[in-house]
């Protein structure tokens, strides 16, 4: 096998070895259908399998009830953007925001573009994203509360979901989503673009209570309706096939070889130590995060300057380690240790920062 550098993008991003090898094994023929996992057909006995298995895997490793459906859309979290006020706003009610960064931004953008009461209760603006508010008030009336649980850019996360009373919680968990354990209960709908921790680019995983269904207007487009997907199990039109096999696959390896989110979340907890460990002992790498808001998924780090922090990338690339450049908005550089980032990748990269500093600094 060819050898594999470390990979620290931000998204599409790491997929655990033991499934690209699966994946390798099986490309062509699938379970002895004679055809690769790329060419059978979706209304075939092998991808309903494919798809129900997904299903099921979702719920058992989050733990949800028979009052949620699990679902596989197109058009990535963007799309839900505009989707969700689409749906599942009502008459007469507010739709509260908590702006936590650019995803979030968009998507306020998009409620109030279909001219949605939308109210932002709070927001990190204007300490540029760098933490997750603590102080807001949450309309009783709304019709639900929409938050970003992790913000790949600024490299914030939220430690505890915040109570919303019985408004439902609406959130986007495209980069945190499987990587820790929670309550599914608060939540009314759950969203993730899968190529961050889940899998490859090309789906949407889509977790929504079924009374939450009920809200959709009739008078919506077919395709814009969570009711289309919910009646025909994710498969009203051809599914993203591939994506949502290797989305089966991961979620195999985290139940079967790391035991399911508890394991998970150890061992990203103990990634993050590492590694916001070895920057606070630093004078030379600085944390963009507030202490208390910092993702435990992507890490937004500054060094004295940009020609040191364009040598840091270029020569981590150079000696094994991808993606850590940040976000072309802001600059920086960001390692992204989802849940395919193994502790012995970590461990590299935080050597590699310090011989860096030695070199450098």
């Amino acid at each position: 096998m060819e050898k594999r550098i470390y990979n620290f993008n931000a998204g599409p991003a790491a997929l655990p070895l033991p499934v690209l090898q699966e994946m390798q094994s099986e490309l062509v023929d699938f379970k002895g259908s004679g055809m690769s996992i790329l060419e059978v057909s979706h209304r075939s006995k092998w991808f309903d399998g494919v798809i129900n298995e997904a299903v099921e895997r979702t719920r058992r490793v989050l733990g949800l009830g028979d009052d949620f459906e699990v679902l596989f859309l197109q058009g990535g979290a963007s799309l839900q953007f505009c989707m969700i006020p689409m749906n599942l706003s009502l008459e007469g009610k507010p739709v509260d925001y908590i702006n936590t960064g650019t995803w979030s931004t968009k998507a306020i953008k998009e409620a109030q573009i279909q001219r949605k009461d939308v109210r932002v209760i709070a927001s990190s603006e204007e300490k540029g994203f760098s933490f997750i508010p603590k102080d807001f008030q949450v309309d009783p009336d709304a019709a639900y509360l929409h938050i970003t649980s992790n913000n790949t850019i600024k490299g914030t996360q939220w430690a505890q979901f915040p109570a919303a009373g019985g408004v439902p919680l609406v959130a986007d968990m495209s980069s945190d989503i499987m990587s820790r354990s929670f309550d599914p209960a608060p939540f009314g709908l759950i969203y993730a673009g899968a190529q961050k921790n889940i899998g490859p680019s090309g789906a949407t995983m889509v977790i929504i209570r079924k009374d939450m269904l009920e809200r959709t207007p009739k008078n919506l487009p077919t395709m814009l309706k969570y009711t289309t997907f919910a009646e025909k199990n994710s498969m009203y039109n051809t599914p993203p096939c591939f994506v949502i096999y290797t989305v089966n696959l991961v979620l195999k390896w985290l139940e079967e070889t790391i035991g399911g989110l508890g394991e998970m979340e150890k061992i990203n907890r103990k990634k993050g130590e590492m590694i916001y460990g070895f920057m606070e002992k630093s004078e030379f790498y600085r944390g963009t995060a507030e202490k208390e808001s910092r993702s435990l998924m992507n890490v937004t780090f500054r060094l004295p300057n940009e020609d040191l922090e364009k040598q840091f990338v270029a020569e981590g690339l150079d000696a094994g380690f991808g993606g850590l450049k940040g976000h072309r908005s802001v600059g920086g550089c960001r390692a992204s240790i989802y849940n395919a980032t193994g502790i012995d990748a970590v461990g590299a990269l935080v050597d590699f920062m310090g011989d860096f500093e030695k070199k450098r600094g």
